[in-house]
C-alpha cells in the first residue's frame, strides 16, 4: 500500500519541510470541475421522517446528538475498515460507502419537534490543500466524498461542515450516545437522559417495518449465495492444510462483491471444532468424513445482515451417526419455528426447541430422568450438550436491539414486524464419554431468520435447504 507517511504528509505533522507556496499554488490549477449530478436519495430515505418524528416525539424539546463514530485503528496509520454506528445509519440513511468517520447528526429542537441535521467532513475541493495533504480526509489519499450540498440532496435535510460543531453546541444541552467520538464526548456533558436515549434507539427497531424485511430478505439471498461458493470451494478446502480458511475466504468474497461486509466474523468449524461456539479462528484442516458447521451472514449496503447456519457432510453424505444427530437438532428447530407466533413469550421460543431436544437425549439413553426432571431450571442436564440459547434478535446489527430492557427483549412478548433467528444447537465433545465414540466430536446447529407475523412466522432463509436429504441434493447439485 502507499505509504501516508511520505515526506509531503509529514510536512503538515510538523516534521521535513512544508510543501512550497510555489507547489501549493501549482496544485490548485488544471483541474476540470467534478460536481456530481443526479443524485438520487436511496428508498430508505422515504422511511426516515417517520422515525424521526417517533424519536422527537419521545424526546421533546431535548436536543439530542448521535455520532458516527470515529474510525479505529488497526496499527500505526491504518484503520480497521470503518462502519458508522447503527443508530445513526438508521436515522440518517447512510449508507454503505458514502459512510465516512466522526459525521454527527443532530436533532435540534424545534418548537414542538425537532429539525434534523447532518454534520460531515465535506470534499476536500482543488481549491484547498487538504486534497492532497491530510491522509485522513484528502481526496487523493481516500476518495471524493459528498460537499454539503450533494449530502442535503441525497438525504434529504440540513447538512453543515463539521467545522461549524463546536459553535453549533457551546453551551447547549444534550443527550447523546457517550464512549463513541471523542470530540462530541469533550462538546457535550453527560446528560439523565443519556442512558434513555441509548435504549430508545435500541428498541426502536425492534419491529421492523416492509422496507425492513425488504432488506433483511435481501441479505439472505445474498448469504444463500454465499453458501453455494462455499460448497463448490469444498474440494479447494480439503486439498488446502488450513482448509477452513478457503471456506472463510469463499463467503467473504459474496459478502464483498454483493455487500457491504461480513455481518460478522465467519465461523467456519470444520470436525469437532463445531463443538467450540465461537470458533472463528478457522485454521483447521476441512477432511472428507466430517462434518462442517458454516455459520455466516452478509451484511449488504444498508447494514442489515442475515445470520444463517448450516451443518454440511464435507463428503456429501451423512453417515448414520451424523444423520441421527441432525434429525434431533432439525425437530428441535423445527419445534422453535412453530413456537414464534405474536403474543407468545420470545423464551417460548427456547423452551420448545430444548424440550425437544432434552427428550432425544433422554431417548437415546444419554439422560437417565423423565423430560419434567430434565426441564426443570434447577436441573437442565440437556444445556451440557447445547449452551446456548436458541434466539435473538437480527436486523442492522446481528444482535439487534441488545440495549433493550429485558421486559422488552428477553422476558418480552412477540410482536408482529420482529424479525430474529431460531438456532438450537448440539455440541458433543471429542472427549465426551457419556457418548458413544461414533458421535464423538460431532457438532450441529441449524439456524434461520424469521420474521413474526400476524399468524405465525415468515422463514426468510426457508428456501437454503435444512433437511439432511436436502442438503445432500444441494451438494451434489453444486459439486
Amino acid at each position: 500500500m502507499e505509504n501516508s507517511d511520505k515526506p509531503l504528509v509529514k510536512a503538515m505533522r510538523g516534521h521535513d519541510v512544508a510543501p512550497s507556496k510555489m507547489f501549493a499554488e501549482f496544485m490548485k490549477n488544471g483541474w476540470s470541475p467534478t460536481p456530481l449530478s443526479g443524485i438520487e436519495q436511496a428508498e430508505v430515505i422515504s422511511h426516515l421522517d417517520d422515525r424521526r418524528q417517533k424519536l422527537s416525539a419521545a424526546f421533546t424539546k431535548l436536543r439530542l446528538v448521535i455520532p458516527s463514530g470515529t474510525a479505529k485503528q488497526r496499527s500505526n496509520d491504518t484503520d480497521y475498515q470503518y462502519r458508522p454506528h447503527t443508530a445513526f445509519a438508521y436515522y440518517t440513511g447512510v449508507q454503505g460507502v458514502e459512510a465516512n468517520p466522526d459525521a454527527v447528526f443532530v436533532m435540534e429542537p424545534n418548537g414542538s419537534g425537532h429539525t434534523p441535521i447532518l454534520f460531515i467532513n465535506p470534499r476536500s475541493t482543488r481549491d484547498t490543500a487538504a486534497f492532497y495533504t491530510d491522509a485522513k480526509y484528502g481526496e487523493l489519499w481516500v476518495g471524493r466524498r459528498f460537499t454539503t450540498s450533494e449530502a442535503s440532496e441525497r438525504y434529504g435535510i440540513e447538512v453543515r461542515e463539521l467545522s461549524e460543531l463546536k459553535k453549533f453546541l457551546k453551551g447547549k444541552k444534550a443527550a447523546t450516545l457517550h464512549g463513541f467520538d471523542e470530540f462530541v464526548d469533550s462538546l457535550v456533558n453527560e446528560h439523565p437522559r443519556d442512558a434513555e436515549l441509548v435504549e430508545y434507539v435500541s428498541v426502536a427497531r425492534l419491529i421492523k417495518d416492509q422496507y425492513e424485511i425488504n432488506e433483511m430478505q435481501k441479505a439472505v439471498d445474498v448469504t444463500h449465495r454465499g453458501f453455494n461458493d462455499v460448497i463448490r470451494a469444498l474440494p479447494a478446502a480439503i486439498a488446502t492444510v488450513r482448509g477452513e480458511r478457503v471456506v472463510e475466504a469463499a463467503f467473504f468474497g459474496r459478502a464483498r462483491i454483493e455487500g457491504n461486509d461480513l455481518g460478522y466474523n465467519t465461523i467456519a468449524a470444520s470436525g469437532s471444532h463445531a463443538c467450540v461456539l465461537h470458533w472463528n479462528r478457522n485454521d483447521g484442516a476441512v477432511r472428507s468424513g466430517d462434518l462442517l458447521l458454516l455459520d455466516a451472514g452478509v451484511e449488504i449496503d444498508s447494514y442489515y445482515t442475515a445470520d444463517i447456519t448450516r451443518t454440511l457432510p464435507i463428503s456429501g453424505k451423512f453417515t448414520p451417526a451424523q444423520r441421527a444427530l441432525y434429525m434431533l437438532v432439525y425437530e428441535a428447530q423445527k419445534a422453535g419455528i412453530a413456537a414464534v407466533k405474536p403474543g407468545e413469550k420470545f423464551l417460548s421460543i427456547n423452551k420448545a426447541s430444548h424440550t425437544v431436544l432434552a427428550q432425544g437425549l433422554i431417548d437415546m439413553g444419554i439422560i437417565n430422568m423423565s423430560l419434567e426432571e430434565v426441564m426443570d431450571p434447577a436441573v437442565g442436564l440437556h444445556k451440557r450438550w447445547t449452551l446456548h440459547g436458541v434466539s435473538h434478535m437480527l436486523g442492522m446489527d446481528v444482535h439487534d436491539c441488545a440495549q433493550a430492557r429485558a421486559e422488552q427483549y428477553r422476558e418480552g412478548i412477540l410482536e408482529v414486524g420482529m424479525c430474529l433467528t431460531v438456532e438450537p444447537g448440539l455440541y458433543i465433545q471429542p472427549d465426551d464419554e457419556l457418548f458413544p465414540a461414533e458421535y464423538r466430536g460431532i457438532g450441529i446447529r441449524i439456524e434461520d431468520d424469521v420474521v413474526v407475523t400476524e399468524d405465525g412466522c415468515l422463514n426468510l432463509s426457508q428456501h437454503i435447504p435444512h433437511h439432511p436429504d436436502e442438503i445432500e441434493a444441494w451438494m451434489a447439485s453444486l459439486r
